[in-house]
């Protein structure tokens, strides 16, 4: 028996589209923020002393600001209660680090706050880790049984669990932005020309989300292809 998903097929066609859209997204949030990097705040004041400053007015005062290596690789860790700030965020007072540093507050007053889809997501990571992971093994042995129609089902809802993920993550990035840029107008850490600049840095960074989302999309529709068409048990 020949399986179609050893050897190349026509359904790698969206594969290759969600890589070319993830990568357009990636480029241009990169050059979005270089762009804006070059725009130092009035103020003068740097990704941490902005992260510190969101922090203490939203109340929080168990979350450490820690410096981590690399270039956007800024996280908010909500376990160890630890906001993380890249090279190009910490140290910087461009308006772009800004906007990134102000992003990550977003997320830990998110969860001070209790905001459900950030809960939510972090909850089922175990569950969809656990699902996307066996969802190979249990499509190829639904193949192996003979096309065994209820494998293969429990396979693809197990293979969707990556979608309903990056579909969750979306409001948790665009709501942890809208958070940034109202912090920083009302705490007034950027003035009204400056505050544009952010948004378009963080409208970019958005854009990945959306990216990951379709790309995903594309992923569980190659899945549906490949193996869905067969609607029998042996």
């Amino acid at each position: 028996m020949m399986y179609p998903f050893l050897f190349f097929d026509r359904t790698y066609i969206l594969i290759l589209i969600g890589v070319v859209i993830s990568g357009i997204a990636s480029w241009n949030v990169k050059r979005t923020f270089e762009t804006y990097d070059r725009y130092e705040n009035q103020r003068g004041l740097t990704g941490t002393d902005v992260a510190e400053r969101l922090l203490h007015a939203a109340g929080i005062y168990n979350v450490r600001v820690e410096r981590v290596s690399g270039d956007l690789s800024d996280y908010y860790d909500p376990t160890n209660k630890v906001l993380r700030l890249s090279d190009a965020t910490a140290n910087s007072s461009s308006i772009a680090a800004l906007g990134v540093a102000a992003h990550e507050c977003g997320h830990a007053i998110q969860d001070q706050q209790n905001y459900f889809f950030l809960k939510f997501r972090n909850s089922i990571v175990p569950v969809v880790n656990l699902g996307t992971n066996a969802s190979w093994m249990i499509l190829i042995l639904g193949v192996i049984m003979g096309h065994d129609q209820t494998l293969i089902d429990l396979g693809i809802i197990l293979f969707s669990l990556g979608f309903i993920f990056q579909v969750l993550t979306l409001p948790v990035e665009i709501n942890a932005s809208r958070r940034a840029i109202h912090i920083l107008d009302e705490e007034q850490l950027l003035t009204a020309d400056e505050l544009p600049y952010a948004k378009t840095v963080l409208k970019a960074a958005a854009m990945t989300y959306v990216a990951a989302v379709f790309a995903s999309l594309l992923s569980l529709l190659r899945v549906v292809l490949l193996f869905g068409g067969n609607r029998h048990d042996n």
